[in-house]
């Protein structure tokens, strides 16, 4: 049928057609250099090549009818365009970067198209599509070229997540009468919803469907999890068990989506009810649908039911990784039983799963709640042996355990440390080390702590604060507890005001 007729019937206005352009044939000393440049390409007569186009100039009009010769070849044509590239660059136009792209994605050399659209000087400005468009547009003819080479524009704009210009060659194209191919669509719904543009995906996906670009199960799994980020599990249930009748097959992401978004909503148990289903539908749960699971019960402190997960795993030959080991150790931290962390620790060890600075700091902070420092502080030390280096919340949790056991001064020796190794309290940290010198009676050494954290522009919890000010009081230091309340609002006031502007 007609492409204009077709168009016309499903609704959407007639295309545009494509520019009758055409280069100009080449003549006279033109047509020589191009016949003699041609034959040293293929016969790989590299030296004599150069020799001869450094001696008659090579021009942009002479390189695009050198690559045009060797269109049947794209692997000489490359090549080609990479020596004029390199040794010519004056040689090399829009429409030059256009023909030799139009001729690789007619062979379906989609990578290397990808890399020539980056390696364009102006694809990374903001408004290069419309250049882009246009200088493919001009060359279609003369390379007898298809759809591919808009197709790759815009899935080269998708998977730079440049928004803006992969929708305005979308657009383009539709004017055309062309439509990108569903994997191109793919990688843009993946871009956007890398981005949280959950609901620019599924106003696109919508697109697909008047475009009637037919989705797959990589389309669906996109649109499911554009729907789970904007809190509609009833709508992305729906895509799933549309699936079917979309003639696709649910696969390990398509259920693993639904199992997250269930865990996420505390629905464990029909998310354990999706893990059964996946398993009669012949699709394997990995360990990525086992990690989600198990965190997901041990998230609401139901920790012997991800012991059974993770035996179940096991049990079916899924080897748990170091994911797997950190949610269960962090787990048993966060119910103070350290012991049955450390359990674990040594089966991860046993196993060849190697541990890393997550292990560690739920480890030292399962440590630290029941106050084993010294275990904690053990574990430190084994840090370096592992290759690892303490960061943030390392530290934090070794202050947390020191401040517990009202070792102010062992607690600010960490927070120095911390410093030392280049990584930043938050004002959790401070507000730690201040309220464990005041339960000391040390008020005036909780004052350098209350100057670094003003200096660092961090807000003050104020019972922290009205905790020390009273004891500067009692302790006879009111002139101090008045000079740093002042500071305080002054800080304070400052910071109103930023927000303000």
């Amino acid at each position: 049928m007609n492409r204009s007729i077709k168009q016309t019937i499903l609704g959407h206005p007639p295309p545009l057609p494509i520019p009758h352009r055409s280069i100009p044939q080449p003549t006279g000393p033109d047509l020589d250099l191009i016949s003699i440049a041609h034959s040293h390409l293929i016969h790989a007569e590299w030296p004599e090549l150069s020799s001869v186009l450094a001696r008659y100039r090579l021009t942009p009009f002479r390189t695009n009818h050198i690559l045009l010769k060797t269109r049947p070849d794209p692997v000489l044509s490359l090549e080609f365009f990479n020596f004029a590239d390199k040794h010519f660059p004056d040689s090399i136009t829009h429409d030059t970067r256009s023909i030799i792209l139009h001729i690789q994605t007619k062979s379906a050399r989609f990578a290397v198209a990808d890399s020539l659209l980056r390696r364009n000087p102006i694809f990374d400005s903001p408004d290069s599509s419309p250049a882009l468009f246009e200088s493919l547009l001009r060359t279609y003819r003369a390379c007898d070229s298809s759809h591919s080479a808009f197709d790759a524009l815009f899935r080269a704009y998708a998977r730079a997540r440049r928004f803006h210009c992969a929708t305005d060659v979308f657009r383009r194209m539709k004017d055309h009468g062309f439509l990108p191919c569903v994997s191109s669509c793919n990688a843009y719904l993946n871009a956007l919803n890398a981005k949280s543009r959950a609901r620019v995906a599924l106003a696109f996906y919508r697109e697909m469907g008047r475009c009637r670009i037919a989705p797959n199960v990589y389309t669906l799994n996109a649109v499911m999890h554009a729907h789970c980020v904007l809190g509609r599990l009833e709508s992305a249930v729906d895509v799933f068990r549309g699936m079917e009748r979309a003639g696709c097959r649910p696969d390990r992401v398509s259920f693993g989506t639904l199992v997250a978004a269930h865990c996420k909503n505390g629905l464990l148990e029909e998310a354990v009810r999706l893990k059964t289903a996946m398993s009669a539908s012949g699709v394997d749960p990995g360990v990525v649908t086992y990690n989600v699971l198990i965190h997901g019960f041990c998230k609401e402190g139901k920790v012997r039911e991800a012991n059974r997960l993770f035996r179940e795993m096991k049990a079916r030959g899924v080897a748990p990784n170091v994911i797997t080991y950190n949610i269960l150790i962090n787990a048993y931290g966060m119910m103070n039983n350290s012991e049955l962390g450390e359990r674990v620790f040594e089966e991860m060890l046993k196993e060849g799963v190697k541990p890393d600075i997550l292990t560690y700091n739920a480890l030292i902070l399962g440590f630290c709640n029941e106050g084993k420092t010294k275990k904690a502080s053990h574990l430190v030390r084994e840090l370096d042996r592992r290759g690892l280096s303490p960061n943030s919340s390392t530290f934090c949790a070794l202050i947390s355990g020191e401040c517990k056991r009202r070792n102010a001064d062992r607690a600010l020796r960490f927070y120095k440390a911390m410093i030392g190794c280049g990584c930043h309290p938050n004002s959790d940290v401070f507000g730690m080390l201040i309220s464990a010198f005041c339960r000391n009676g040390d008020f005036e050494g909780a004052v350098p702590i209350l100057k670094d954290m003003l200096g660092r522009s961090m807000g003050v919890e104020e019972g922290v604060v009205v905790e020390l000010f009273e004891g500067l009081c009692r302790s006879g230091k009111s002139e101090l507890a008045d000079e740093l309340q002042m500071e305080v609002k002054r800080r304070q006031s400052a910071k109103a005001g930023l927000m303000g502007g």
